[in-house]
């Protein structure tokens, strides 16, 4: 349960800065209710006939002060498809006042029907400012910023997601998770690494079943290495978790939450093909039923974006992260990569041997992977957790995170 909304299976889609906009929320939401390309998703709010949501497919992070703002590319970030519900926002923000703002601005005018707030994004550009990871190491900012969210959002139910800390000399989970219950957040996710971690190294499992241990009032959700259906089952086994939140394990396997349902339902919703899985099965689609999916998200991006060509461009990101594991020379992964046009993608897709079956090492790690040694924070910082004077200006300023 996030507040009001009953969530099956319990699997969230976690908010990736240029991942994560309409289009592929599209695409992961059809394949969660049965649909995918070759055939129509179901009509109305998808997966809530009976009441019941087949997961949650949250926005892009979006920055507090631009959306208070109105910033034109903001207010298009936070755009929701009619089928879209819960409607789901990620912010990220570090002043209370802001937060607040944001917040009554989106309960006030119906733009959104779940609010997550950010305190997890390990990027520089955020951290150096105080926000994302670096904030709950400062005990009072995070509560006066959860006050005012949960009392700007009315009835809206808040969530909040999270790391372990900025490093392991630096830990906050707990802390965090106590405070977060005692403002009335309704739920927790928490991603099981630090902010020094970044992507790389493993995820701290055993992190997540000591906050749900610490914080037994609120459904807690894990985060980390979930790279296919039986990892989510597997993390909930071994920690106790609510629910699980996906984030690169999705990159170029939209149908991952086929997968999903599959496994926990044990109903074989189908692969890219909408072909019945035997239950917990997954997906192993052959390279033409991959194609066709990589030709429609590319399809849907440019129609989100009202230019085609801009749609393609946005799309070569995931060129890869869709062929991995197939045996597609790098000449033509170079060329797939800087297509400008759907023709030109369709072109070169057709070249392929489209009957590769799904290959063995198509699993695993996607996108970044990479450690830091040193999280970049405001001068002072760590000094102490208590004192949240000096505070950059523009530290609300418009950024974007993952």
């Amino acid at each position: 349960m996030i507040g009001p909304h009953t969530v099956w299976p319990p699997v969230v889609l976690a908010p990736m800065a240029g991942i994560t906009n309409a289009p592929f929320r599209t695409l992961c939401r059809e394949f969660a209710n049965g649909g995918g390309p070759g055939g129509a998703a179901p009509a109305g709010p998808q997966g809530a006939a009976d009441g019941v949501h087949k997961g949650l497919f949250v926005s892009e992070m979006i920055t507090t002060r631009a959306l208070v703002e109105r910033n034109d590319k903001t207010m298009r970030l936070i755009h929701f498809d009619a089928t879209e519900r819960p409607r789901s926002i990620q912010l990220y923000g570090v002043d209370p006042d802001t937060v607040g703002k944001a917040i009554r601005m989106i309960a006030e005018e119906d733009l959104a029907d779940h609010i997550d707030l950010n305190f997890g994004c390990p990027v520089p550009k955020v951290t150096r400012k105080g926000g994302g990871s670096a904030l709950p190491y400062k005990r009072p900012l995070l509560r006066a910023i959860l006050r005012e969210a949960v009392r700007g959002a009315g009835d809206l139910p808040v969530t909040m997601k999270m790391r372990k800390g900025i490093d392991d000399d630096h830990l906050t989970y707990l802390d965090a998770g106590r405070i977060a219950v005692e403002e009335g957040v309704t739920a927790i996710a928490l991603h099981g690494r630090t902010a020094a971690q970044h992507y790389g190294g493993t995820a701290d499992w055993d992190a997540i079943a000591r906050l749900k241990e610490h914080v037994p009032e609120v459904p807690v959700l894990g985060n980390g290495d979930i790279w296919c259906a039986a990892d989510a089952r597997r993390m909930m086994r071994a920690t106790g978790c609510d629910g699980v939140v996906v984030g690169r394990g999705c990159l170029g396997r939209p149908w991952l939450f086929s997968d999903l349902v599959t496994a926990f339902e044990g109903s074989g919703s189908g692969g890219p093909s909408g072909s019945e899985a035997a239950a917990g099965a997954p997906a192993t689609p052959t390279l033409r039923e991959v194609a066709e999916v990589m030709v429609r998200h590319a399809t849907l991006l440019g129609a989100w974006l009202a230019d085609e060509a801009r749609g393609v461009i946005d799309f070569r990101k995931h060129v890869a992260w869709y062929l991995k594991g197939f045996a597609v020379g790098s000449e033509m992964r170079g060329r797939l990569a800087t297509v400008a046009s759907l023709a030109d993608l369709a072109t070169g897709l057709d070249a392929l041997d489209l009957d590769q079956p799904w290959p063995r090492d198509a699993d695993g790690p996607r996108g970044r992977s990479s450690g830091r040694n040193r999280v970049v924070l405001p001068d002072g910082w760590l000094a102490d957790p208590y004192d949240c004077a000096g505070l950059a200006a523009d530290a609300e300023s418009d950024v974007s995170g993952g």
